[in-house]
């Protein structure tokens, strides 16, 4: 029955192979499913969020996984819309990538809202003042755009396919994607750009907090552009990693070299106005509240929170990769673009982890110091969950579907079978 299912004309490893990895990988999950139960049925007293950590490790989880996911309407929006054919031969894996993402984001904010129950309250009774509305009603209806892009790659599924009906729609739906690939775009630029604006406006946290066009357009435009930069170069991290794991050539060189050298471009431009935003930052809008830059970063050695941040963000993690990206000489060195792209992807951890947690330690007030904050283990726990969801479901649809064109070619095997 396994046989059956893989797609034609290539090879996987045997059925107990598979099974022992999602076992090892489905005891993760089920770890991480416990302790979002016990968030569930005795509340968020679980999680060490305080007062001063109103956000915490969920969302920081939340806005680097829907960052990452970026990859999937910017290399849709290449492909579809700009006509870079070549992209056609990964833009499955980052339509994957980017529905796995997405459906974690929502996974993580069910867990963080304490009552999934009411999380449709912010549809009945939205308030249209909150930039989070707004971000709610994009991600929803962009999961849904990424939902119609998935159906396609099921229904080609080897036995899937054999149905008439389910072959004909998984065909027509193919011949309309450019338009899901432009919505997809468009709903993107909003909540990504969103997500930028709600740290902008805070007025009380003056570490995230800009002000006139430094909230709309630039905090949207930078949030945006960071995806749009920092998503290409999570695609590429998993698809080298899946090779690794697979021992399998997937995806052509040229298909990678043209996704790395747009995502280089689009780093390096991001990266420049990313200082002009923080040189901006430290020299008018916070000497203007009252602060300088020093007063934003912990003296404290071994701090989470020191200049070190900094430094690694956008020097380590952000022009460095940028750098490696442009360049012909990395982009074909396999262990040099590895690196450049893990470091992009740190950066991108970086970027969302100093917006969410570090805008909120911040002392303010003159009689407070650095304020403290570490996860309980269920907070660890109900953040992994979406890693083993996202390897099980990757694994699955690797194992039963045509996501790479291309194996097929780089991986022949006796009989074709």
């Amino acid at each position: 029955m396994d046989s059956a299912l893989i797609p034609k004309g290539v090879k996987r490893c045997p059925i107990g192979q598979f099974a022992l990895f999602i076992a090892v990988v489905g005891a993760v999950l089920l770890w991480g499913v416990v302790a979002l139960l016990l968030c569930y049925f005795k509340g968020l007293n679980q999680t060490n969020m305080n007062n001063a950590y109103g956000f915490a490790l969920w969302i920081w989880a939340d806005l680097a996984v829907i960052a990452l996911g970026g990859g999937a309407f910017f290399t849709g929006l290449l492909r579809y819309i700009v006509g870079k054919d070549e992209l056609k031969n990964i833009i499955n894996f980052a339509v994957l990538i980017g529905f796995v993402c997405y459906s974690s984001a929502l996974l993580i904010l069910a867990i963080d809202v304490g009552q999934p129950l009411r999380a449709w309250f912010i549809f009945w009774h939205a308030n249209v003042h909150s930039m989070l509305t707004e971000v709610a009603f994009c991600l929803t209806c962009y999961f849904g755009v990424l939902t119609i892009e998935y159906v396609p790659m099921v229904l080609e599924n080897r036995q899937i396919d054999k149905v008439p009906f389910f072959h004909h729609l998984g065909h027509n739906m193919h011949g309309i994607m450019a338009i899901f690939a432009a919505t997809g775009a468009f709903l993107s630029f909003f909540h990504q750009g969103s997500l930028g604006g709600v740290s902008g406006v805070l007025f009380g946290r003056p570490f995230g907090f800009r002000s006139g066009i430094n909230i709309w357009p630039w905090t949207f435009f930078l949030y945006t552009w960071s995806a749009a930069a920092y998503g290409p170069c999570f695609t590429i991290f998993i698809t080298r990693i899946t090779e690794m794991v697979t021992r399998k050539k997937l995806v052509k060189d040229n298909v990678i070299d043209l996704l790395a050298k747009i995502a280089g471009w689009m780093l390096l431009t991001y990266i420049i106005a990313k200082i002009v935003d923080t040189w901006y930052w430290a020299a008018v809008t916070a000497p203007a509240m009252g602060f300088t830059l020093m007063d934003f970063y912990s003296s404290n050695p071994g701090s989470a929170y020191g200049l070190w941040i900094l430094i690694a963000e956008i020097g380590v993690c952000g022009v460095l990769p940028a750098l490696m990206l442009v360049s012909g000489g990395v982009r074909r060195s396999p262990a040099l673009l590895f690196l450049a792209v893990t470091l992009a992807v740190i950066g991108a951890c970086l970027n969302r982890w100093v917006m969410v947690l570090q805008t909120q330690a911040v002392p303010v007030l003159n009689f407070e110091s650095w304020f403290t904050y570490f996860p309980s283990w269920q907070e660890v726990a109900t953040t992994i969950l979406p890693v083993a969801y996202g390897i099980i479901l990757i694994a699955l649809s690797y194992r039963y579907l045509p996501i790479f064109p291309q194996e097929r070619e780089l991986n022949p095997i006796e009989g074709g079978k």
